[in-house]
């Protein structure tokens, strides 16, 4: 088949040289980072032909060490994304991270069938991690860690098992806190 020709009113999008450039899966807003994890489309089937929604997977982070994640689900690929990312916002927590680049110790995490291992690494090894794991890792803001998934693969049970180890990792300060020690004998000062 040939191609069709546009016709001279309307721009080719090739020919426009002051068009933004779009960065598929991740983008900034207000100092926020926002990930794109990944989006499925679902279909019902209905007397006529196929009805198709759309569900999108957000992390949101800040590069600090406050991450979120949410789930959209809409009729168009916009709207979910919009809506995943307005829960993401709503749900972010605080991780606490050594050195600004890495987690304080070894974690376990479990959701249905996925499960996370995440492990401290040294500086410079980078993001060892794979599927939906690496998203978190950028948007918390950090630069080293050894991540392994077992089980599922599936992002929805990989992310809440993702939090859910993160959500169990302890600095040295708060545990010497929750202790009753005196932090300044561990140079926490």
């Amino acid at each position: 088949m040939a191609k069709r020709r546009s016709s001279n009113n309307t721009p080719n999008n090739n020919d426009s040289k002051n068009a933004p450039e779009e960065k598929v899966g991740a983008w900034l807003s207000d100092d926020l980072i926002e990930k794109l994890v990944t989006i499925k489309r679902t279909a019902k089937v209905v007397k006529g032909g196929s009805r198709f929604n759309f569900s999108a997977i957000v992390v949101v982070g800040d590069g600090k060490g406050r991450v979120g994640y949410g789930l959209g689900k809409a009729k168009e690929v916009p709207e979910s994304i919009r809506k995943a990312t307005e829960k993401a916002r709503k749900n972010m927590m605080d991780i606490a991270i050594k050195d600004g680049r890495t987690i304080f110790h070894q974690m376990i995490g479990n959701y249905g069938a996925g499960g996370v291992i995440l492990r401290p690494a040294a500086e410079g090894t980078g993001i060892i991690a794979g599927g939906s794991m690496r998203p978190i890792f950028e948007a918390l803001g950090i630069r080293d860690v050894l991540a392994k998934s077992t089980g599922t693969s599936n992002p929805h049970n990989l992310i809440k098992a993702t939090f859910a180890a993160l959500k169990s990792i302890r600095s040295p300060r708060e545990v010497a806190v929750k202790r009753d020690l005196p932090v300044a004998r561990f140079g926490l000062v």
